[in-house]
This record gives structure tokens, C-alpha cells and sequence, in this order.
């Protein structure tokens, strides 16, 4: 686990993060060594192992497992059985995912010391910032959090997403830390109504403005949508600071109590500025000119989030946007020791205190790849993962999880000291298939990105999109959700069907020779279809997702949908179709050259 450190003392947390990436095989050992010996009497350590806490019996005898394998175990404690089925500390949270990436919320154990060892790790990153924007510690930091509505399980144990988990979490002195550090008072980011909370903090920011050093949200995806709500509100803002009056629908006691520390007297001048900026034809750079000393964007620009990155470039105005660090509801994993690097170059370190990291590699096709079908995975340690090579990180935790698979694919991209680094590939997922084609995220981001292009010259943006096979007759097709926006405010969309039919070829020429086969040839798929929707379809979508528990810090839009209500609300939205008019080309040597 992470040693005590200051993280005001920006020398002592440096000189932490070049000790624990320099010795990485020894911690990685202690690491696995302190689980085992902490956890062997628990029911499912015991099980497999007997006794035996050495890392050879955990390798030889723990089976790689999915979440499916684990969930048994988690739906007892979560009925009242004790936490000792996995874990010798009380699981004193389940912390719910996403539920957008497999269609259903997952529940993961944590403990009270896991929970404070992963505030620490996020405190990790304020000295590397420092370090490398320069002039940014002079002012606060504007990141826009949200939290849910919590529920209990039968036993009484708390269901929140990480995010609610640690702004609720956060103990008075901290709260106050926050509130000296932070644009936004606690008490307003704790508020669980999403839209009351949105807007205040909103309206904090443009109060003090002049006092933003960064801002951002968790995801990039969470950050445009905080610029949508933005436009879509910004002459109630003015208002409320023309007048000095909050507006009567924000009654949330933590929002008005909040808010009430910096809307004391009306401010015409400064209603007039921001009136002046948004009302402009375009919101090109609206970032940078609303928050003039900001030094850069924060926000989580890898895997699925790369598609926004030409829209937040768009709006940010020149500002470097800045990939913190790689985690998830299991495990918090990784820090990007460069935050200045581009979005497309971001690598994240392997911080090895976190957990015990084991890697399976995967072919460049995700299948896995060392071992017999009918045999055990071979999984390689953190020390020994390969340059260039991709891999599926299995993690072993404090919290009760076992050579867990994470489901994501990272490309070793180099090391810093003795710890790897990664990028972000995506994950390892199917996202569409119809016969022996099989695209994955991956496949399909980068065949929207290079469709998307098309639209530069026609000053048309892809704000989000999704997709889904479409069964319903023979042969069956791939179908593309476009949500498009204008760069120039308020005008209205024009789409030539030309250009949007050019883009369906586009990525079908992107995908690989296995598709372009089933198109051409066997004739088993038939032309991939654009359904461009109305603008708000996938706000309708998100709303569908964070009815089931998710939150708005935490939605990931799904890169394809099954679900029944979510093709429903897409399918309502449509507001023009456009098919592939062209048959992607392949050669035979391709087919084989991608098996």
C-alpha cells in the first residue's frame, strides 16, 4: 500500500512516485504478500490454497476470474453473510460501476483503508501539476463532481459510485481543505439533485472567475455536457448576477447555503461580460474566454474518450487537456507522469503499491494469446509485460479480489524507472457482429474518427454517437447513431446526403478484411447505415442509464446498445437516414494477415 506521505509537500510526493516506480518487483512482491498473509482465512483464499500464502501455490492454484465468478461471493455479503467470504476487513461499501460498458451495474467491495488509500493516490497528482503548468497553484481548481442517490443493501451495506463514495467520504478537516482548494463549496458538489448542483457550481465558477487556475470533470464526455447545460442556461446566469437574486427553483439547502458565500450583491459589469462571450455566433474558445486565467482542462481523454477530443478543442480555446489517471470501481491503478502530453500520447504509469498487478496478453485480434483454450490463461507479471504488446490487466486487491479481470486492453508503451507504462486501447469487447465479423471498440473508434473528418469542411461536429446490429432482415446491418452539431450557434443543421453517405463507405473501409469480405463477396452483411438523431437524443439515453443507478460523473455513452429502451429512445430521435451507396474493397492476403 502507498507509505504516509504530505500531499501539500510537493518535494516528498515527487521523491514518493520515483521510490515506488524504481522499485517495482519488490513491492509488487510485499504487496501480494501482505493480501495473502491478511486474507488467508477468508472462505474464498482458503478454498484454493490451504494455507499455502506463497506466490507460487496463488499462481499455480487461483483461477483467473471474471466478475460473473466473483458476484456469488458479493451477492451473500451483500444479503448479510460476513465480509470474511473474501476480504478479513468489513466491506464497508459496494461501490457500483458504470453500468455502461456491460449493460448492467457491477457491485465491488471496499474497505475503509482501501477507500483512504485511494484519496491519497488522487492526491498524488496535485505536485505533478504543479511541477508542469506553471502558474497554476496561484488560483483554485473548478472540477465539477456529482453525486447519487445512495441505496443499502438487505444486510445495510452502503451502494455508491466512487465518486459519491468519496465526497461523502471526506472528513471535516478535509471538507474544509476542499473548500480552501476548490471553486465550488463542498456542500453544493454533495448535493444529490444533479441539475440544482450543476447549476450552482456553474454559477460559482462564473463568479469567480478570475480565480480559476483549472477546471474540468472526470470525463471528457461529462465535461461537454457541462458546457451543454451552459449554453443552454447562460442568460438565467446573467440574470442571477445581474441582480444579485438566485433563481427561485434552486431550493436544495446546501445549494442556496453554498452559493450565498459569493452571489451577495448584484454585478451588472460582469453579467454584461459573460452575456457579451456566449451570445456570440460561435462558442469556438468559450472555455478560455470565460475562465481567461485558466491553465488547463482537465478531464479523462483516453479509449472511448477520445471521440470528444476534437470537441473540447473546439471549445477550450488552445487550453491543454489533461488525462489524470487510469482507474476503475475495482482497482485505481495508474498515473500519467507527462500531463502535458498529448491526448492521443497519454501513457498512464502502473503505480505498483495499489494492488498486485498480473497481465494476459492478447492478440492483436483479443484473443487471448500463450496458453491451450482448455488450459488456464497465462498470465505475466508487472515486471515482465512487453513493449508493444497488448494486454488485460488482473488485478488481486486489499478489498477481496482475486486475479480479477479488468476487461480493458493496454499497450505497453515504454517504462518510467522500472514501472510500465500504458496506453489505453479500449476494452476487450465485441461491440458488433453479425457473422464471423467480430468489431471491437477499438475498430470502431478509429473508423468513426476517420469518417468524422468528412465533416470538417461542412462545419458539422459528431457531438456522440453509438450503434447496434440491426437483425431485423436478411443480411443484417450495422447501424451508426450520429448526434451532430453546427460550429456556428444556432444554425441550422444541413446534411447532404452525399457527404453523410460518404461517410457510412468511410468506415466500412475503415473496418477489417473479415467485414469488407461479408459486404463484397459472401454477401452475410449488409450496407452500414447512419441514423442521424435529434439533438438531445443521447441526454434522453443518459438519463435512461443514470435512472439505473448510474451518475452523471461517472456515464460513459455505450458504444453499442442492446438494450430495448435505449434502441426505443434512439429510434424516436431519428431524424434522417443514410445508407452506404459503396462496396468496401479487400484482397485476400488482408484476410489472412488480420486472422
Amino acid at each position: 500500500m502507498l507509505p504516509k506521505f504530505d500531499p501539500t509537500d510537493q518535494k516528498a510526493c515527487l521523491s514518493l512516485l520515483e521510490d515506488v516506480t524504481t522499485n517495482v518487483k519488490q513491492i509488487q512482491d510485499s504487496v501480494l504478500e501482505a493480501i495473502l498473509s491478511r486474507n488467508a482465512r477468508t472462505e474464498y483464499l482458503s478454498g484454493f490454497l490451504n494455507g499455502q500464502v506463497d506466490k507460487q501455490s496463488f499462481k499455480k492454484n487461483l483461477p483467473v476470474v471474471t466478475y460473473e465468478d466473483i458476484r456469488p461471493y458479493i451477492d451473500r455479503i451483500a444479503n448479510g453473510e460476513p465480509s470474511d467470504l473474501i476480504c478479513d476487513r468489513p466491506i464497508s461499501v459496494l461501490l457500483t460501476s458504470s453500468g455502461t460498458s456491460g449493460g448492467v451495474p457491477k457491485l465491488i467491495p471496499l474497505t475503509t483503508d482501501e477507500l483512504e488509500q485511494r484519496i491519497s493516490f488522487a492526491s498524488l497528482y496535485r505536485p505533478l501539476l504543479y511541477k508542469y503548468v506553471e502558474g497554476i497553484r496561484e488560483r483554485k481548481s473548478f472540477m465539477l463532481y456529482f453525486v447519487t442517490r445512495e441505496s443499502e443493501t438487505a444486510s445495510g451495506i452502503l451502494v455508491r459510485t466512487m465518486i459519491t463514495c468519496v465526497l461523502k467520504s471526506l472528513k471535516p478537516s478535509n471538507s474544509f481543505i476542499w473548500d480552501q482548494t476548490q471553486i465550488s463549496p463542498h456542500g453544493i458538489s454533495t448535493c444529490s439533485d444533479t441539475t440544482q448542483s450543476m447549476y450552482c457550481q456553474l454559477l460559482c465558477g462564473l463568479l469567480q472567475r478570475d480565480n480559476v487556475g483549472r477546471l474540468g470533470a472526470p470525463f471528457a464526455s461529462s465535461f461537454l455536457k457541462i458546457i451543454k447545460f451552459l449554453e443552454d442556461h447562460w442568460p438565467e446566469f446573467c440574470s442571477n448576477i445581474r441582480t444579485g437574486r438566485l433563481s427561485d427553483w434552486i431550493t436544495d439547502p446546501q445549494c442556496v447555503s453554498g452559493i450565498g458565500k459569493f452571489l451577495t450583491a448584484p454585478d451588472p459589469e460582469l453579467a454584461s461580460l459573460i452575456e457579451q462571450e456566449c451570445s456570440q455566433t460561435s462558442w469556438e474558445a468559450i472555455v478560455k474566454r470565460l475562465w481567461p486565467k485558466a491553465k488547463c482542462i482537465e478531464a479523462i481523454v483516453t479509449g472511448t474518450m477520445a471521440q470528444y477530443i476534437p470537441l473540447l478543442e473546439f471549445y477550450s480555446g488552445g487550453l491543454p487537456v489533461i488525462s489524470t489517471f487510469y482507474g476503475s470501481s475495482e482497482c485505481f491503478i495508474g498515473l500519467n507522469l507527462n500531463p502535458l502530453s498529448k491526448p492521443s500520447d497519454v501513457s498512464y504509469t502502473i503505480i505498483p503499491c495499489m494492488a498486485y498487478f498480473e497481465f494476459l496478453e492478447v492478440g492483436k485480434d483479443y484473443q487471448e494469446t500463450g496458453h491451450d483454450p482448455a488450459e488456464k490463461p497465462v498470465v505475466v507479471d508487472l515486471v515482465d509485460v512487453k513493449i508493444g504488446h497488448d494486454y488485460e490487466p488482473v488485478v488481486t486487491t486489499f478489498a477481496g479480489l482475486y486475479r480479477y479481470r479488468l476487461g480493458d486492453v493496454l499497450r505497453v508503451t515504454g517504462f518510467y524507472n522500472n514501472a510500465p507504462q500504458f496506453h489505453f486501447v479500449g476494452r476487450q469487447k465485441v461491440v458488433l457482429s453479425i457473422d464471423m465479423d467480430k468489431t471491437y471498440e477499438e475498430d470502431l473508434l478509429k473508423a468513426v474518427t476517420n469518417a468524422k473528418l468528412l465533416l470538417e469542411p461542412h462545419d458539422l461536429m459528431l457531438m456522440d454517437f453509438t450503434s447496434r446490429v440491426d437483425s431485423s432482415s436478411f443480411p443484417g446491418h450495422y447501424v451508426l447513431y450520429w448526434e451532430l452539431g453546427s460550429k456556428v450557434k444556432d444554425a441550422k443543421l444541413e446534411l447532404d446526403p452525399n457527404v453523410l453517405e460518404e461517410c457510412c463507405f468511410t468506415i466500412e473501409e475503415s473496418l477489417d478484411a473479415v467485414y469488407r469480405k461479408g459486404r463484397k463477396n459472401d454477401k452475410n452483411i449488409g450496407p452500414l447505415e447512419i441514423k442521424v438523431v435529434k439533438s438531445g437524443a443521447f441526454e434522453e439515453l443518459m438519463n435512461l442509464f443514470l435512472s439505473r443507478g448510474s451518475s452523471v460523473s461517472q456515464y460513459k455513452t455505450p458504444r453499442s446498445v442492446t438494450n430495448e429502451e435505449a434502441v426505443k429512445i434512439l429510434e424516436s430521435n431519428v431524424v434522417s437516414e443514410f445508407l452506404s451507396r459503396k462496396t468496401p474493397s479487400w484482397e485476400l492476403h488482408e484476410l489472412y494477415s488480420n486472422r
